[in-house]
């Protein structure tokens, strides 16, 4: 993914609600340093991040993850063509797009991968439910103060609404697939 373009839509989509950095780093809870490191395409920022800030500028998250807006009625993506992104700092997962349709879709399908160990972490909490399935490994789904076990072929729906976080288990690197539904709620 290009941080240069995912930082020039940021920007633009913020100038159009008429928004200061100060402004939409307050309303999202980050700092002006980091929405400008994001703005100038100097720091990737984790999906949580992505989720507030589309939140706060009523966009769907998948504004800022694809690669153009093309609106071809079929959109593939090859394995060597996903776009890949670092959660940064904030936690380590790494994002991988599966498809990048149009910025007005409902769903928005992503393979996140979960190092083996996370010391730093911070739950996460979005507008879209979430579906996910265990690709590799084995993770706990950390949701709303209870701990579920998943392995390889295991799924589960859940409100993205409630604090969550996928953790690894058996000290593992897991792949999850990871669906964020729009439902049109807002909180």
């Amino acid at each position: 993914m290009n941080l240069t373009l995912i930082g020039q839509r940021l920007r633009e989509a913020r100038l159009h609600k008429g928004l200061t950095q100060q402004d939409l780093a307050d309303q999202c809870g980050i700092t002006k340093s980091m929405l400008s490191k994001i703005e100038n395409g100097h720091s990737p920022a984790a999906l949580a991040t992505f989720s507030k800030i589309a939140k706060n500028l009523d966009l769907p998250l998948s504004w800022f993850l694809q690669d153009d807006d093309d609106d071809r009625p079929v959109v593939t993506v090859g394995a060597n063509n996903r776009g890949v992104r670092s959660g940064g700092d904030e936690i380590g997962y790494v994002y991988e797009t599966l498809a990048n349709k149009s910025r007005f879709s409902y769903i928005e399908p992503t393979v996140v991968t979960v190092p083996a160990a996370l010391d730093n972490y911070e739950l996460f909490t979005h507008d879209e439910d979430e579906f996910i399935y265990v690709l590799e490994g084995s993770i706990y789904l950390n949701h709303d103060g209870k701990s579920y076990p998943l392995s390889v072929g295991d799924s589960a729906y859940f409100d993205g609404t409630k604090p969550h976080i996928f953790l690894p288990r058996e000290k593992q690197e897991a792949k999850v697939i990871t669906i964020y539904v729009s439902n049109g709620r807002k909180v």
